[in-house]
C-alpha cells in the first residue's frame, strides 16, 4: 500500500463523506475516488459500501481503519525521530524529554545534571505536559524518552526501568482537622465535606476521576486546595512544593506509585540509551 492511498482512505473512512474528505485532503474529489478504487483493487477487498446519498465501512474497511490509523501515526512518529536525529551544526543530536508538570522535579534536576555532566552527553529539551500525555507523545515521536508514572500512565509498549517508588499523601488546608492525625485512609478523604477530589483530563481513564473542579495541572490544584476548594492525593514527593498554607498526610491505602524511564522499543538512540543509564545510576 502506498502511504498516500491510505492516508487518503482514512480521510474518507473517517469523513464517511467523499467531498468532505476531499475538502480536509485539499484535492478535488475525483482523484481521491480513483485512489481509493486502486487500493481496493490492490488489497482485492471492498472497503466502502458507495449509494448515491451514503457512504458506510465494510468489514474490511474498519479493520483498515484501524491498521491505518497505527500504520500512519508510526510513519509519522519516525519522521519527526529521524529529523530530531539528524546532527545539528555542533555535530550533537539533542533529546526531548517529556514530564508531568510539577512532578518528580528533584529527580528530574538529578538526572539532567548527571547527564550532563557525562563528556559527549546531547542537550535535552524538556517538554511539560498535563496529566497522562506523556505516553501519547511519547509514541508519536514527539519525545525520545519520558519520565511515567504508575499505576496512572500506561506503559503498555514502551520499555522502561524503574526508578523510585513512594506513598501518597492528602494535601489539605494547612489547620483542616484531619492534619492533626499521623495518617489517614482512603475513606476519610472521599466525600469530604467542602473538599472534594477533583476531576483530571484524562481521556484513557488513567486517572480516578473525582466530584471536584476540574484542573489542568498540579500547580492549579495546590492553588485550589489553599483555597479550601479540592484536596489532593498525590505522590509523597510533592511535599517539596508545598507552602506554610498546605498540609500533607500519609495516606495508608493509597496505591505506591512508581517513577519510571520509558522509551520506544524500537530506539537505536545512543544518546537514549545514554540518558536510561544515567538514570539507573541514580536509584
Amino acid at each position: 500500500m502506498e502511504t498516500r492511498e491510505l492516508r487518503y482512505f482514512v480521510a474518507v473512512a473517517e469523513e464517511l463523506h467523499f467531498g468532505r474528505a476531499a475538502q480536509r485532503l485539499g484535492i478535488a474529489q475525483p482523484p481521491l475516488s480513483r485512489a481509493v478504487q486502486r487500493l481496493e483493487r490492490r488489497l482485492g477487498a471492498v472497503l466502502l459500501d458507495r449509494t448515491s446519498r451514503t457512504v458506510t465501512l465494510t468489514e474490511a474497511g474498519a479493520v483498515l481503519l484501524v491498521e491505518g490509523r497505527a500504520a500512519l501515526a508510526a510513519v509519522d512518529a519516525a519522521e519527526r525521530r529521524t529529523r530530531r536525529a539528524a546532527l545539528p551544526a555542533d555535530g550533537r543530536p539533542g533529546l526531548v524529554l517529556v514530564t508531568k508538570a510539577n512532578a518528580s522535579g528533584e529527580l528530574l534536576a538529578r538526572l539532567l545534571d548527571a547527564y550532563a555532566a557525562q563528556p559527549g552527553a546531547a542537550s535535552v529539551e524538556v517538554l511539560l505536559c498535563g496529566p497522562a500525555e506523556q505516553g501519547r507523545l511519547l509514541r508519536e515521536g514527539r519525545a525520545d524518552v519520558a519520565l511515567l508514572h504508575r499505576p496512572f500512565d500506561s506503559t503498555a509498549g514502551l520499555h522502561t526501568e524503574e526508578l523510585s517508588t513512594e506513598g501518597q499523601v492528602v494535601v489539605l488546608p494547612a489547620g483542616h482537622p484531619l492534619t492533626a492525625r499521623a495518617q489517614v485512609r482512603m475513606a476519610d478523604i472521599t466525600g469530604l465535606p467542602g473538599l472534594p477530589l477533583p476531576r483530571w483530563p484524562d481521556p484513557d481513564g488513567s486517572y480516578p476521576p473525582g466530584p471536584g473542579p476540574q484542573v489542568r495541572d498540579h500547580a492549579q490544584l495546590l492553588q485550589l486546595v489553599s483555597l479550601g476548594r479540592a484536596c489532593a492525593v498525590s505522590p509523597e514527593s510533592c511535599r517539596a512544593q508545598l507552602h506554610g498554607d498546605l498540609a500533607a498526610v500519609p495516606v495508608l491505602d493509597a496505591p505506591n506509585v512508581t517513577t519510571v524511564i520509558a522509551w520506544p522499543p524500537h530506539s537505536r538512540s545512543r544518546a537514549v540509551a545514554d540518558l536510561v543509564r544515567t538514570a539507573t545510576r541514580l536509584r
